[in-house]
């Protein structure tokens, strides 16, 4: 029964991901805007999903367990363009996606430079829901931010009970807990 859990919360936290920020990009496309959607916090959140990807390729952590950041990545990425194409500069996200791109290659360079930006990491992402939540009482306009990729967010929650009953390293337990909390807050 207990396996059959764990598969279950796997699977189903990786289909949730799987949609997770569609949503929010269908939400900018149709208002046109990216107002609501805070640059810092999404280039925070991006930083912060790549070092805990490549901790878990460094360390060769079984695939299914942290599946789910390619295609986080590569939704935020989109998601990022989109931001700057309604803020009308394109061309601003080439600088940052330059730096994620030389970060992917630098980052398992030494062992100490991945596993002080894996320490930095519960950081990041917490600061990365800060930044959105101060966006969004700064400016008390919501504007094309989807409720529904919020609420999908906190459902990783199930996460924490697949990789604790995995025995992960104690790290990647601590981000997922602070990050899951801090989804759930933000509703």
């Amino acid at each position: 029964m207990r396996e059959q859990l764990l598969l279950f919360c796997n699977w189903s936290t990786l289909g949730v991901c799987a949609a997770l920020k569609l949503p929010q990009i269908f939400a900018v496309l149709a208002a046109r805007s990216a107002r609501g959607i805070s640059l810092p916090s999404l280039l925070l959140e991006l930083a912060g999903f790549l070092v805990f990807l490549q901790y878990q390729c460094y360390y060769e952590y079984p695939l299914l367990t942290y599946l789910e950041y390619p295609i986080l990545i590569a939704q935020d990425a989109l998601l990022l363009l989109c931001v700057f194409h309604f803020n009308g500069n394109v061309k601003g996200a080439a600088p940052y996606l330059a730096v994620f791109v030389a970060s992917w290659f630098v980052l398992p360079l030494q062992k100490w430079i991945i596993d002080l930006a894996m320490n930095l990491s519960t950081f990041i992402s917490t600061a990365s829901k800060f930044a959105q939540l101060q966006y969004l009482w700064k400016t008390r306009d919501s504007g094309a931010v989807s409720v529904l990729s919020w609420s999908l967010a906190s459902y990783t929650c199930a996460r924490i009970f697949s990789r604790s009953n995995d025995r992960i390293c104690r790290k990647l337990n601590e981000r997922t807990y602070y990050g899951s909390t801090l989804e759930a807050v933000k509703h």
